[in-house]
């Protein structure tokens, strides 16, 4: 699989400045959602890149060192618990995204969005199905998001260690379903994720 391949095709129609965008944690019942957007050097190979999901977590945080040595910038961004209660998880998202791409220096005439939705977003964008497996860039911010992302919720489980975060970073696992039941919901958790709940 050429990782490049889609971002030359774009290079190569006269755009100069573009960037991968990807998120972590659309769908847990508890932590912020974390976007991250990174412009890599043309072609540059990095041993073992692809899409965070595919990668322990060994991998990835070997990967987080290397990207952010050599992205030539990189942007990192979360939207907290309340904005998502406010906005929706695709509009915190959205607002996600559009703060990491805000952090890129100079800004991207065109952002690659993992998945099928971009309404919102503030740059020209397009929209890149599966583009964590497809994009060189999305991959290196697929596994920029997922990191710190798990990164925060360790500390979370610091903080309320009676939920577990630090196994299943938020997801509704069943021991996670246990404990709320137990212990009810925490400052960090989604009251609009919980409503589902039994």
């Amino acid at each position: 699989m050429d990782l490049w391949q889609i971002e030359r095709e774009i290079y190569d129609s006269g755009v100069k400045l573009l960037c991968g965008v990807d998120e972590a944690g659309r769908g847990p019942l508890a932590g912020p959602v974390c976007a991250a957007a990174v412009r890599l050097p043309r072609g540059l190979v990095i041993e073992g890149l692809d899409d965070s999901k595919k990668l322990t977590e060994k991998m990835r945080e070997a990967l987080l060192d290397r990207i952010r040595g050599e992205a030539e910038s990189f942007g990192i961004a979360f939207a907290s618990v309340e904005e998502i209660e406010e906005l929706n998880i695709l509009g915190a998202t959205m607002l996600a995204m559009n703060r990491a791409i805000a952090q890129l220096s100079p800004a991207p005439e065109l952002a690659l969005i993992d998945g099928n939705r971009n309404k919102g977003i503030a740059v020209p964008s397009r929209c890149i199905v599966k583009g964590d497996a497809r994009c060189a860039d999305i991959a290196a911010a697929s596994i920029l998001a997922k990191v710190t992302r798990d990164r925060l919720m360790l500390q979370l489980a610091e903080e309320y260690p009676q939920y577990g975060f630090e196994r299943h970073k938020g997801y509704g696992t069943a021991a996670h379903y246990a404990a709320l039941r137990e212990y009810g919901p925490s400052p960090v958790h989604r009251p609009s994720f919980l409503r589902k709940m039994h």
